[in-house]
């Protein structure tokens, strides 16, 4: 288990992230990106921006 960088608020996780994987933080709905595996470490994912068909 780890926290939440926007609420702090624990988030459960599986074992088997990756690095670059996104989870969804279920107290805030915050989009999670794991930033490093070992030690599991979280961040706020970037927001997509638009290709407009380039």
């Amino acid at each position: 288990m780890t926290s939440c960088p926007e609420c702090e608020a624990d988030v459960p996780v599986d074992n088997d992230l990756e690095t670059g994987e996104i989870i969804l933080c279920e107290e805030c709905g915050a989009e999670l990106e794991v930033i490093s595996e070992d030690p599991l470490k979280l961040a706020l994912a970037p927001d997509e921006e638009e290709d407009w068909g380039e």
